[in-house]
């Protein structure tokens, strides 16, 4: 599995970016943007119980990503096709901020190293890729437990601080100094 310091892998993906007709699809890079940090989470499938939770709560939260100029890519091994489906019927996924990536042949949850060895899906990965496409945190659950988004974005303020954060750290409050 990729670990932090590693490079992210930098990969073209069918995506499903909107509902609305003729703008569905669009081929998406994970490669690096100038200046923008990424959150990158996998889910296991579509059309499943705990994967919806997850990804409406990173769009409902999108804003705080988009104000810390990070962008959010969700990916699954489902294709484009299913991704559509699945917002389309599921209330909380329709108006849905970010792209959701079609990882079908698992090039990039292969290269990352986040299959889950007996279902043959990805696990639930999230990395936090910097500016320059250095993973700089990962975390993974098992496919039964969800992940905290308020995390997800408290690691973020803490790693765009570029200072020492101690446990529990929130923003405002104060950073560490070396001794």
């Amino acid at each position: 599995m990729l670990t932090v310091g590693d490079t992210f892998p930098t990969l073209t993906l069918k995506s499903t970016i909107d509902t609305a007709k003729g703008k569905e699809f669009a081929d998406l890079s994970t490669q690096p943007t100038a200046g923008k940090w990424k959150v990158v989470f996998f889910w296991p499938k579509d059309f499943t119980f705990v994967c919806p939770t997850e990804i409406a709560e990173f769009g409902r939260r999108y804003q705080e990503f988009v104000d810390r100029d990070t962008e959010i890519l969700g990916v699954s091994h489902d294709n484009e096709y299913v991704h559509l489906a699945w917002r389309q019927t599921h209330p909380e996924l329709k108006d849905l901020p970010y792209p959701m990536l079609a990882d079908v042949k698992q090039a990039l949850s292969a290269a990352c190293g986040v299959i889950h060895k007996e279902e043959g899906v990805p696990l639930r990965a999230t990395f936090i890729v910097d500016p320059t496409g250095i993973i700089r945190h990962v975390s993974v659950n098992d496919l039964s437990v969800g992940r905290s988004v308020d995390e997800v974005l408290r690691l973020l303020d803490g790693f765009q601080t570029d200072e020492l954060c101690p446990c529990n750290w929130r923003p405002g409050q104060p950073t560490l100094e070396a001794a």
